[in-house]
């Protein structure tokens, strides 16, 4: 029979609807942590005054409202990022420093900021960007300045078996861990050569400087102030 007799094409019911994926919905810790990296990674790639509240918000898929409860807009989220990734290197530099020997300790260095850089490079590039607010934990030439105390004490037990001045090797440390950071700024883009032999060169100008150091260096050129 033709008549009223329903066919298999259209028996299906019609509430059978597709189901969509139900949504999983974040912790308060989860959400925050998800916002932290979606500024992170924005924050590496267009800097601070770029990036704004909108874009973060779209990308974690939640209402602007939602960034400003966690951070309080996005000079919080930033300065949250920054503080984050200068307690890393911080810590990856400070706790790489474990030879006694000056040589080993300033290869120790090079590699952990080297180190920090491959793993960590959205990281690095916001900290080498001029911060556009204030942060608690200072500034990256501050970042490197507190490195650069780590070594002091061991730079200058050097120094003074070498009968020069010990009182000199905070400014030797700095001008070390300068020369280290600033490589290391010029390393993250160009990637070349590997990271071991710009670590062996770093260490082979540092150490042949410091063997062949003057007690009292005198200045050659005709400005003598």
């Amino acid at each position: 029979m033709m008549g009223g007799v329903a066919t298999d094409s259209d028996s299906t019911p019609s509430n059978d609807k597709p189901r969509r994926a139900r949504r999983t919905r974040m912790t308060g810790a989860q959400r925050r942590q998800q916002l932290l990296e979606i500024g992170r990674t924005l924050f590496a790639a267009k800097g601070f005054e770029a990036t704004s509240v909108e874009e973060i918000a779209a990308k974690a898929g939640v209402s602007k409202p939602v960034v400003y409860e966690h951070f309080g807009g996005k000079e919080g989220l930033y300065a949250v990022v920054v503080d984050r990734e200068m307690r890393r290197l911080l810590d990856m530099v400070t706790s790489s420093l474990t030879a006694g020997h000056p040589r080993e300790l300033c290869e120790q260095a090079a590699f952990a900021l080297l180190d920090y850089i491959e793993e960590y490079t959205d990281g690095f590039r916001i900290l080498v960007r001029d911060s556009p607010i204030p942060q608690s934990t200072g500034s990256f030439a501050s970042l490197i300045s507190d490195i650069a105390t780590q070594v002091e004490d061991i730079l200058g037990r050097e120094f003074k078996s070498r009968g020069f001045d010990p009182k000199l090797a905070p400014l030797y440390a700095q001008a070390l861990v300068g020369m280290v950071a600033l490589t290391g700024q010029w390393w993250l883009d160009v990637r070349r050569p590997k990271k071991a032999e710009v670590a062996a060169h770093l260490v082979n100008l540092a150490w042949h400087g410091l063997d062949g150091l003057e007690p009292k260096p005198r200045l050659i050129g005709h400005r003598k102030a």
